[in-house]
């Protein structure tokens, strides 16, 4: 019951016993091998394939197999090759010959592929779950500081004042576009290819829709060949994982640049922080940091998947092995990358006078003085110059917009009148008043539209 050599006269190598073998890592899919198994086994007494009172002791004997693996109390033998068969070699010591006849009608090809979508059905279901517990943690934040302004970025450099909730609900946009692409991934993961055996269907009476309801597939697969060969629902998961990666990357980014003493728009919370082991002053980003680098691993497991499928001929081959590690890494990495971050966001300590003090400093209102020409009648080309020329006669005397009096904003054009002082960050930002803009009104309805979003899902 360990590697196959039926037909060989010769043992394996222990080398390649050693290279072959997935039980290491694939032993993480033991509670969908032997939920696949029950219901295999019910199915095939059910048809009269196999007799029942055997099927009562094949799911007697993998129950209790759970339990002793969940318990710690399971022997992972190393010359057992994979997690199929160090579970059928206990089911055999538990129920004697029987548990030869579980094998009935299907191969190990569809068993695995299996076992595999129903292990990624409950990672995508859990992953959603925590890309939503984090926009809403960004929709909190949104709704507890609606009235601070602070600039917004082109290029790393102050464009234009943007209030701090429309910077946190465009990452609850991005999040959306996550959770989105993982339940379309999960409803093409959700189809059962059990039944199709190694590769050609099986020549036994069954009854796949059967097992399917059983499993909680929502379909069954509609050709042999590409179920047991098929990881596209694998590299989707892998993509959707790298985008959302990408995008906590680019959280985590600018929390590193906000946190830093030359911004200090934020302070993360204590326990998301660590010191330095030297200098006694530091409050290091590090989980911020950790974030940012994990999403390269998540690429490379993308990458390198990608790479493992591009030469496969029909229909399983061994390489498809490689996909397990891969998976469960991604897995790992992107759930808890999300509820970190979540922890993260919910505690950080916003410092709305470092950001207006930002804001006051910098040309952000430039933009708004050019198009306070246009509207006097100006081109906004010429406009655009005109705005730029004042900008550099500040920069160069040392001063911003509001240290002006109106005859220097005239020794620019004539068009430029009293009411060039009711200029100002709040008239700035809510003069933004359009769908999607950062205009007070326009994000408070984008924050009721986020909680519609999150009480639909």
């Amino acid at each position: 019951m360990s590697h196959v050599r039926s037909r060989f006269d010769k043992p394996a190598d222990e080398l390649v016993i050693k290279y072959t073998t997935s039980l290491p890592f694939d032993w993480r899919l033991y509670r969908e091998d032997i939920r696949g198994s029950i219901a295999h086994a019910r199915m095939l007494a059910k048809q009269g394939i196999i007799d029942p009172e055997d099927a009562l002791a094949m799911i007697k004997g993998l129950v209790e197999i759970e339990l002793e693996i969940t318990d710690g109390k399971f022997e992972f033998k190393p010359e057992m090759e994979d997690i199929h068969m160090a579970i059928e070699a206990r089911l055999k010591a538990k129920i004697g010959e029987a548990a030869g006849r579980l094998h009935t009608a299907r191969s190990r090809n569809d068993q695995v592929a299996t076992d595999l979508r129903l292990y990624l059905k409950d990672v995508l279901t859990w992953t959603i779950e925590s890309t939503k517990t984090l926009q809403e943690a960004f929709v909190g934040l949104a709704e507890k500081h609606i009235g601070v302004a602070l600039p917004g970025y082109t290029h790393l450099q102050p464009a234009q004042p943007i209030l701090l909730a429309h910077h946190y609900l465009a990452y609850f946009e991005m999040f959306q576009r996550d959770r989105e692409r993982l339940a379309d991934c999960l409803e093409r993961t959700d189809v059962m290819p059990l039944g199709s055996g190694a590769l050609a269907g099986v020549a036994y009476d069954i009854d796949r829709g059967f097992v399917a309801r059983e499993l909680g597939f929502r379909s069954i697969s509609r050709n042999s060949l590409d179920a047991v060969s098929d990881r596209d629902f694998v590299v989707e998961f892998m993509a959707a994982a790298s985008l959302a990666m990408m995008h906590l990357s680019r959280l985590s980014e600018e929390l590193v640049i906000w946190s830093g003493m030359e911004f200090g728009f934020i302070e993360i919370d204590d326990a998301y922080a660590t010191g330095s082991s030297i200098m006694p002053q530091k409050k290091n980003p590090d989980v911020a940091e950790l974030c940012r680098g994990k999403t390269g691993r998540v690429y490379g497991h993308l990458m390198g998947l990608l790479t493992t499928l591009k030469g496969l001929p029909l229909a399983y081959n061994r390489d498809l092995q490689e996909d397990k590690e891969a998976v469960f890494d991604t897995a790992d990495t992107l759930l808890l990358s999300l509820k970190v971050a979540a922890g993260m966001i919910r505690t950080i300590k916003v410092r709305p006078d470092r950001m207006l003090t930002s804001v006051d400093r910098s040309y952000l209102l430039a933009t708004d003085l050019a198009d306070y020409l246009v509207k006097k009648g100006e081109s906004f080309r010429n406009a655009h110059g005109i705005v730029a020329r004042l900008v550099s006669h500040c920069a160069k005397e040392g001063k911003t917009f509001p240290d002006l009096a109106l005859d220097a904003y005239r020794q620019f054009s004539p068009l430029f009148g009293e009411d060039v002082f009711n200029l100002g960050v709040d008239t700035s930002i809510d003069s933004k008043d359009n769908p999607g803009g950062t205009a007070r009104r326009r994000v408070n309805e984008a924050i009721v539209a986020a909680k519609e979003l999150l009480a639909e899902s």
